[in-house]
């Protein structure tokens, strides 16, 4: 079976209540990694020996006074011992970068970046995505000097500041054409996950210049650098022709009134709408005299009403009682719509014989286009890693840092520490929440069977994917609102189809079993009425097919690379 990040969380969160406190003990990732992969997880004493804070000064006065540190999380620490880089400063500029031990070139291969965000404070304003700086052939960088100056090649992660809220994705380009270099970002970015749980970002860009960007090991981006529609890293080909003039003679209209329409000689524009029903006639016990509504004789003015300050009294009106069995008060006809009403007339609209179609500018070749020398996922040589970010709100967590040639070894690194770390928080999240009933446990002796426990655990697979899925969905509507219906209109059709006809199938099997139960005490006490003569009843019921191919097995490692395409 496969499963992604989100499906696992709500399953993993509920069998993880009962799993001994020690499985939650950090253990390092020591799994041998590819000699090009760069592997930082923040577990060991020599941390600032590799990751250097910028002292770049401005004005005389030091530009970036955020400070970092390397701790624990202290909000829903699921894992006791892992420890991530932090920045620790409200309201500040912080920067941090880690100088390679060798240059990263991406010529001809696939590049991998993942890395994990927390905000232990909701976020207000502020960025947590990572660069992937410039380096020429000496991997000459200067740490110390780090700036939003620094030249870099691409920019990932969330950043999040008042409605604005999306998952950067951006590639600096040299432009061969004008020989400079250029900002292209993705179009349409994904939303940025705001909760206080670890969130896993995972950017891919293939050899064949496809590129995806997931969240939890979802992918909710995907497309291609050389598409416009997903990226503007190339000119267009071809070009609007400014110097193109609409002719003079060109006609968009396409309708046009017809000449020869002549308004008929019975036409009344002067007939109303409502006429007096000529068939009405007010009826033989209407009492005109009598009002509809009389004042209340038990709405009496109480004593200590002032006129004069309270203002004048009024009795509450209450419906006549002599006028409950006929109409009373004055008797108006009642109105109808006049069949002999047509309105205005107007001339009927006929096509135009001249028209022509909306006219548009003819597209030229694009005289800026040029054909790259090289893949565009052929990168800029990568010398280094920083974090250079602003943020109204500190203590944003950053762990398991990678950056690689390899899907495979980042989907493992994400199945080894992000799922493990992400389930215990949740778990603590609902530890710590008084108002969250406490699963029940399972007696394994109702799970023997290999087919029942093989039902069993897809059931469980398909309710926890779907649930998982929507409160994720529910918790990106309430942070954008506006953008996520828009960006993401179909999930919002899915989620309600699916809750609506759960609610529909629920309602119909109660009302059958409710008739049933009334069928069987009419049977008990009306017999007669149950008798049926010459007739044989026959209830065919349908059966329903179980799949019994094995859908996977609780030892099997979770493939996240199987997560499907929002």
């Amino acid at each position: 079976m496969k499963f992604s990040y989100t499906t696992i969380w709500s399953i993993l969160s509920v069998l993880t209540l009962s799993v001994n406190a020690n499985d939650n003990i950090y253990k390092p990732y020591d799994k041998k990694l590819s000699s090009d992969s760069i592997f930082e997880q923040f577990n060991d004493n020599n941390w600032d020996k590799r990751w250097i804070t910028s002292n770049l000064e401005k004005d005389d006065q030091l530009a970036y006074i955020g400070q970092w540190d390397v701790d624990e999380a202290y909000i829903l620490n699921g894992i006791k011992g892992d420890k991530g880089l932090i920045a620790k400063t409200d309201a500040a500029l912080h920067a941090i970068s880690y100088k390679l031990p060798k240059i990263f070139d991406n010529t001809n291969n696939t590049l991998v970046l993942q890395y994990e965000v927390k905000f232990q404070k909701p976020l207000e304003c502020g960025g947590a995505y990572i660069k992937l700086l410039t380096s020429n052939d000496n991997n000459d960088f200067i740490n110390e000097q780090f700036s939003d100056k620094s030249p870099y090649v691409i920019m990932f992660g969330p950043d999040k500041c008042g409605n604005d809220n999306k998952v950067h994705f951006i590639i600096k380009h040299l432009n061969e054409k004008t020989g400079e270099i250029e900002e292209h970002q993705v179009k349409i970015p994904p939303m940025a996950r705001l909760v206080q749980t670890t969130t896993l970002y995972t950017l891919i860009i293939d050899q064949n210049e496809d590129f995806q960007i997931r969240i939890n090991g979802d992918i909710v981006r995907s497309g291609n650098l050389l598409n416009n529609d997903d990226f503007d890293l190339l000119p267009p080909k071809e070009i609007i022709n400014e110097n193109e003039i609409k002719p003079e003679d060109w006609v968009e209209e396409k309708y046009i009134i017809d000449e020869n329409d002549e308004k008929p000689i019975d036409w009344d524009e002067n007939a109303p709408y409502l006429i007096n029903d000529p068939s009405a006639i007010k009826p033989e016990d209407w009492d005109e005299n009598e009002p509809e509504q009389i004042p209340d004789p038990n709405d009496l003015k109480p004593e200590d009403w002032d006129d004069q300050y309270d203002g004048i009294w009024e009795q509450k009106l209450i419906d006549n009682p002599n006028c409950e069995n006929h109409g009373c008060g004055k008797w108006y006809i009642p109105k109808i719509k006049n069949p002999n009403y047509k309105g205005k007339w107007k001339p009927r609209m006929i096509d135009n014989p001249n028209y022509k179609g909306e006219w548009k500018p003819s597209l030229i070749p694009n005289p800026n286009y040029y054909t790259p020398s090289k893949k565009l996922s052929d990168l800029e040589k990568i010398g280094a890693i920083g974090f250079e970010i602003w943020t109204i709100n500190a203590d944003i967590m950053f762990n398991n840092i990678y950056l690689g040639h390899s899907i495979e070894e980042a989907e493992d690194i994400g199945n080894s520490t992000f799922l493990p770390k992400l389930s215990a928080e949740h778990s603590e999240a609902i530890a710590l929440d008084p108002n969250v009933e406490k699963p029940n446990t399972f007696d394994s002796k109702y799970l023997t069977t290999p087919l029942v426990n093989d039902i069993y655990e897809y059931a469980l697979d398909v309710i926890a994917k779907f649930l998982s899925d929507l409160t994720d969905y529910v918790l990106d509507v309430f942070a954008a609102p506006n953008e996520t219906l828009i960006q993401r209109p179909g999930e919002a059709v899915f989620f309600s189809s699916i809750i609506i006809g759960t609610f529909v199938s629920v309602v119909g099997f109660w009302s059958l079993v409710i008739a049933t139960i009334k069928a069987m005490i009419n049977s008990y006490f009306e017999p007669e009425k149950t008798a049926y003569v010459g007739t044989t009843k026959k209830v065919e019921t349908e059966k329903v097919e179980v799949i019994k191919e094995k859908k996977g097995s609780k030892d099997s490692k979770i493939n996240v690379t199987e997560a499907k395409k929002r």
